[in-house]
């Protein structure tokens, strides 16, 4: 059973890192609202790299943000946490390959595997927890402009970058639990003397 749920946790952990990795390179965290526009020829998208506009006809053009100190101090902040995410996903991945039951890689003892596979699933969940923060707060941030009378700006709306992020966040977080609950608990022994 232990290990069917390592097994488990680490594919939910893998496929989460993936799409983590589509997240941050997704350029639709947020789409132009077509609601105040009479014409649906033109889409205007931004992600965390650039700004995008597209046309009915196919034309597509994306422009890098210049500077990094100009953007948004928002931007900047959910571009770290998704960078940390992708980095911290990555150790638990080796992490967690490591402390399975299944793989033997030198002559380590069950219980180390097993405290190895519980830091595997704790790195999980804190990609999760990152991921989770990143895109939410980036949501916030958009709900807030659509929604503020004062705001000037265009309007914009939730894309599926933002989607894919809330998903990799969960599932991440689930493998991380998995992992975690595969671990028994075992009753403290003290050393012989």
């Amino acid at each position: 059973m232990g290990v069917c749920l390592q097994v488990l946790g680490l594919v939910l952990g893998v496929v989460s890192w993936c799409l983590q990795s589509s997240s941050t390179t997704s350029h639709t965290w947020k789409v132009r609202s077509q609601a105040e526009t009479v014409t649906t020829s033109s889409w205007q998208f931004e992600g965390l790299w650039m700004s995008c506009a597209a046309t009915a006809l196919g034309s597509v053009q994306c422009s890098k943000f210049k500077t990094v100190l100009g953007l948004d101090s928002h931007l900047q902040a959910c571009r770290a946490l998704m960078i940390l995410s992708l980095i911290l996903g990555l150790a638990s991945i080796i992490v967690s390959i490591l402390g399975l039951k299944c793989t033997k890689i030198g002559r380590m003892a069950e219980q180390v595997k097993e405290q190895v596979a519980l830091s595997g699933g704790v790195l999980f969940i804190l990609s999760g927890v990152f991921t989770l923060t990143a895109v939410s707060w980036y949501a916030a941030r958009i709900i807030n402009e659509f929604y503020d009378p004062f705001h000037a700006g265009l309007k914009f709306e939730m894309g599926t970058g933002l989607y894919l992020g809330w998903a990799s966040s969960g599932l991440a977080i689930l493998g991380g639990s998995l992992l975690c609950c595969s671990c028994r608990r075992s009753a403290y022994t003290p050393p012989p003397r």
